[in-house]
């Protein structure tokens, strides 16, 4: 993309950039009041059916994704104009989504600083290989390779241990302030569970927090997945890597249906997001509809995402993703190029 195209754009994007009062208090009304009824209506169906409880709990779950969108916002500064507001409100909506604030603000910040650059893979991101790092990976690093990509370790196990485990404790370069962020992040998680359990019992506690963990967890894990990993993304070594480009191409438009649209805070909209980080969440759709070059980027249905399960490597030679099937195919055509090559090399000889 040429350097005056790169600035006409970011320039069309700019007055989506600034954020609303009113629009981040009602978002922060209609979101977590919801929520919070929405627990408590979970706790009275107990006593009539906990087939009654578990939709409660499932559309709980989708409230959650959304406070954990205004958490987003806020670490990048974009929920409000005040940076002590952003990191009051982020951390409080970080306590209900059992993430710690400056913690994953830090982390994130360098997910988009490095998206689909393939020399600087490994913090906010994805595990992800190229085929011929995997072709060339010892069988103990491609077993592990695998069981992270198998849909039921990502999906299933990776809530557990992304939300519960990994986001307890903080990384060695955290510095003083991520460090003491993460520890009030704890404390105070486990005050407000505790308080629950007194409320309602840890046997309630378990029926209704339970299910809401883990299902906002695993669609959380898949937005993130669906958003960066499909057929025809964008990844490049940093001589070649281009942040537009990371942006428009290497983030997809995740269109869904107007209610997961709303419940999801807009993110289907994330290369807008990618980038623009400041576009508040509330003006992604505008900013997408009112930018013509955007609304080039990658188009995923809810129904078309489901093939992204079968995306696993990254083949550099055909830019596109591939499956562990598809690898096979590739690993067959290297070893005949290396026959032939060897063939008429043996040729050239014999010649001479």
């Amino acid at each position: 993309m040429h350097k005056a195209n790169i600035a006409e754009l970011k320039k069309n994007v700019a007055p989506f950039e600034k954020s609303d009062m009113k629009k981040s208090i009602r978002q922060l009304i209609n979101t977590l009041v919801p929520l919070i009824l929405l627990w408590y209506g979970a706790y009275l169906s107990l006593s009539v059916s906990y087939w009654l409880t578990l939709p409660i709990v499932i559309v709980a779950a989708g409230f959650v994704i959304r406070t954990f969108i205004i958490c987003h916002d806020c670490c990048h500064q974009s929920f409000f104009k005040n940076r002590l507001a952003n990191d009051i409100v982020g951390t409080i909506t970080g306590v209900i989504t059992l993430v710690p604030y400056e913690q994953w603000k830090n982390s994130h910040n360098i997910h988009h600083a490095t998206s689909s650059n393939l020399d600087k893979r490994g913090v906010g991101d994805l595990w992800m290989l190229t085929v011929n790092e995997y072709l060339e990976a010892p069988t103990w690093r491609k077993i592990a390779y695998r069981l992270y990509r198998n849909p039921i370790v990502m999906f299933g196990l990776g809530p557990i241990f992304v939300f519960l485990l990994q986001y307890r404790f903080n990384v060695k370069r955290a510095r003083r302030k991520e460090r003491m962020n993460t520890y009030l992040t704890n404390v105070l998680l486990v005050g407000l569970y505790t308080l629950l359990i007194w409320a309602v019992g840890w046997q309630a506690f378990l029926l209704i927090q339970g299910p809401i963990f883990f299902v906002s967890g695993l669609f959380g894990i898949w937005l993130f997945y669906v958003q960066h990993t499909y057929e025809d993304s964008y990844f490049e070594n940093e001589e070649e890597w281009s942040y537009v480009k990371a942006a428009v191409e290497g983030s997809s438009y995740y269109k869904l249906p107007k209610v997961l649209q709303w419940i999801t805070g807009n993110i289907g909209f994330h290369h807008v997001h990618h980038l623009s980080p400041r576009v508040p969440n509330y003006n992604l759709e505008k900013a997408h509809n009112e930018t013509p070059p955007l609304q080039k980027a990658t188009t995923i249905t809810l129904a078309a995402s489901v093939q992204c399960l079968r995306f696993h490597l990254w083949d550099e030679s055909n830019k596109r993703f591939v499956s562990f099937k598809g690898i096979k195919r590739l690993a067959a055509a290297r070893s005949e190029a290396i026959m032939d090559a060897l063939k008429g090399t043996q040729t050239s000889l014999e010649g001479k």
